[in-house]
């Protein structure tokens, strides 16, 4: 058994793209948690996905023993953490079960506002914090401006900071030393009865449910029978172990020390994050404080291209669920699409890697509906409701009035495109809260409504500021707004599925945008097809696709015009008959490309 005060839990937190899963691979390397021959890049990034990308979805964990340079042989439990806005829920669960973190800055971009937001999460969760420039050994790094930009921008002390590489290995045993030498030990005792943080937890096919935890007091063996806390649920533990990165079974968890536990669990809902485990036999007081449940911040429709694979998604789903807690899923259905599911998400990056893990790793074809966020409908009758999804909105007669979500941005970029990125926010309704720079960078904090931002915002800050702009918000307050429905009419028939908010000076522009995208979409038939955007009873945008044409007047030759009117006039009533009772089929593609409009 591990005495307490060699045991250190920290973790690894960064913006993008600022070196976290490379300085994790380089510290497992130095504490032969892999031989040369097992290394690859990114180690930690088990998903195929990950890999592609270049980055962490999901916060992984790793037992590694370190002989220090006085001899004595630590325990360190490492944690690398997401840098993307969308995932943060899983680096605030990581640093929970922590007492450091290692801050990693690029030492050639210096602080980015993702840098600032994970920060000020350790600081709240009363972190030690080691700082650590990164790419040290590239031409372009400036450590000395680095260092003092953390204490002018973060406002801790930089002057400590390790120069480090993480792909060369420069100074990393360094790093190893600080933790040993500068991270408090957790506290905990052997004695008390079993307390124990459920960090994670996530599917596997062949041991079920598996159940990452933190253990604060007593010990958790194999054979033991525990109670979950908040759910009242009792299991008995079948295996115990950690990660080192490879699976190892051990006989016990012991205080301070972070692993996994199988107990046959089969529902999905069991295990729930935040939950605290403690024995049956001889239980604790009082649970431990959880982490506060996430709110979802974008909603999309989800549904299966084959309506037979509706059972599927639902299964698909529910395993997800499990693996992503802050990802939430309600049963809906639309006119047009079938029987699907209305999804909760932190963000459209998390939209998309939900998406792109269900087709991979349940084979599903699916459609996505266009993403909208939740407003607030103050009624008549004093009562207020949630709307997830524009088409269920109540009779306008009824609403006293709409709040609408607006989130606090913060935009760090360089000076020279700071014009072009304060039009776009104005643009978006922006308000200027600050404005500050730092040497040759700006700090713009905006409140901005999140229906703005959810749609094209990040892909227009990105180009209006050459890939150099940084952004990171936070939900902020709900805020009356002088919102109103759009609705799609195909044929005078409103398609649900392509309704949606917009504020009301901007309503006619994307009715527009709308018509004009279907109109290319979806395919002539025999008739006229109109296809309008309404705001209620009122019609604000028009578009029409003309009728294919059969010449019926290539039988008549010769003899009098009337003859010509007479059958043209009668295929003009065919197809007035045919307008009535035509239903017009739009097709799969022409949903899911209209549905990506914001992208012009």
């Amino acid at each position: 058994m591990t005495d307490l005060s060699h045991i250190r839990n920290f973790s690894i937190i960064a913006h993008i793209d600022h070196g976290k899963s490379t300085l994790a691979d380089r510290l497992i390397h130095l504490c032969g948690g892999l031989t040369e021959r097992e290394m690859q890049a990114q180690v930690l990034d088990n998903m195929d996905i990950e890999r592609e990308r270049g980055i962490t979805i999901k916060s992984q964990t790793v037992r590694l023993q370190y002989t220090a340079q006085n001899g004595e042989i630590y325990q360190l439990n490492l944690m690398d953490t997401p840098g993307h806005v969308d995932f943060a829920y899983e680096v605030s669960r990581s640093l929970a079960a922590c007492e450091g973190s290692l801050l990693v800055v690029d030492s050639t971009q210096g602080v980015e506002a993702q840098t600032l937001a994970n920060v000020y999460k350790a600081i709240d969760s009363d972190h030690e914090i080691i700082t650590v420039l990164n790419k040290a050994d590239l031409p372009a790094a400036e450590p000395e401006r680095i260092q003092q930009q953390i204490e002018d921008v973060i406002g801790i002390d930089a002057t400590d900071a390790i120069l480090v590489s993480a792909k060369t290995g420069l100074n990393c045993e360094q790093v190893l030393e600080a933790i040993v030498n500068t991270l408090p030990a957790p506290i905990g005792d052997d004695q008390k009865p079993l307390k124990a943080l459920i960090v994670d937890s996530w599917y596997d096919p062949y041991l079920g449910v598996m159940t990452l935890v933190r253990i604060k007091d007593g010990v958790l063996k194999r054979g033991m029978k525990v109670t979950f806390m908040n759910t009242e649920f009792e299991y008995q533990i079948d295996q115990v172990g950690c990660f080192n990165p490879k699976m190892e079974k051990l006989d016990q968890l012991n205080p301070g020390e972070v692993g996994y536990f199988t107990a046959s669990i089969k529902s999905v809902a069991d295990a729930a994050v935040g939950d605290t485990i403690t024995e049956t036999k001889k239980p604790a007081d009082a649970p431990l404080e959880g982490f506060k449940p996430s709110t979802p911040v974008v909603w999309c429709g989800l549904f299966p291209v084959d309506a037979a694979d509706f059972e599927d998604l639902r299964d698909a789903l529910a395993k997800l669920h499990l693996n992503d807690a802050s990802f939430q899923y309600e049963a809906e259905s639309s006119a047009a699409l079938g029987f699907g599911f209305r999804c909760g998400f932190l963000g459209l990056l998390h939209l998309e890697i939900i998406q792109e893990r269900l087709e991979r790793e349940f084979d599903l074809d699916l459609i996505t509906t266009a993403p909208s966020v939740v407003y607030h409908m103050h009624m008549n009758d004093g009562t207020t409701l949630n709307l997830h999804n524009p088409a269920d909105m109540p009779d306008v007669t009824k609403i006293d009035a709409i709040d609408e979500p607006w989130i606090k941005a913060t935009i760090m970029v360089p000076d020279e495109y700071l014009g072009p990125v304060l039009q776009l926010c104005t643009e978006r309704r922006g308000e200027q809260m600050e404005l500050t720079y730092v040497g040759a960078r700006a700090m713009a904090v905006y409140r901005l409504p999140l229906n703005e931002i959810v749609f094209d915002f990040y892909d227009r800050l990105k180009s209006c500021s050459r890939g150099y702009a940084s952004f990171d918000y936070e939900v902020d307050e709900y805020r009356p707004g002088d919102l109103v429905k759009v609705s799609i009419l195909v044929n005078a028939e409103p398609v649900d599925a392509l309704a949606f908010m917009a504020h009301k000076s901007q309503s006619e522009s994307r009715g527009r945008q709308v018509c004009s995208r279907l109109k290319d979409l979806i395919p002539r038939q025999l008739f006229k097809i109109p296809i309008q955007a309404a705001i209620g009873g009122k019609v604000i945008a028009r578009e029409t696709i003309s009728a294919m044409r059969k010449d019926v007047t290539a039988k008549c030759y010769g003899g009098d015009i009337s003859r010509k009117k007479k059958l043209l006039e009668k295929q003009k009533k065919g197809k007035k008959k045919m307008r009535q009772f035509g239903k017009v089929e739009i097709p799969q593609s022409a949903f899911i490309a209209a549905l990506k409009m914001g992208d012009d």
